[in-house]
């Protein structure tokens, strides 16, 4: 099957998604693996590839753009809701 994300750096712990992922679904990764979603994935947005722990960084691009506030599954959305946030 067609992979429905992209990995854009061999160090990301994310992919993204190139279409709307539905909690329950598969992931498909470019290199033929697949895990299900744990979470609604919307189009352009980040699925995160292993488990996480609390405080762990997210690498997108190769580089580190944030760390998570809880722990993480492989398979949940990576957004704002669930990154810390620099205080200005």
């Amino acid at each position: 099957m067609k992979p429905n994300t992209i990995i854009n750096h061999s160090n990301d712990n994310v992919a993204i998604a190139l279409e709307d992922i539905p909690r329950g679904t598969i992931v498909r990764l470019p290199d033929g693996s697949a895990f299900e979603a744990l979470a609604d994935i919307p189009f352009s947005h980040k699925v995160l590839l292993a488990d996480l722990a609390a405080g762990g960084d997210v690498i997108k691009y190769g580089e580190v753009i944030s760390q998570t506030k809880t722990n993480l599954k492989r398979g949940e959305w990576v957004h704002a809701h669930n990154l810390r946030v620099e205080e200005e």
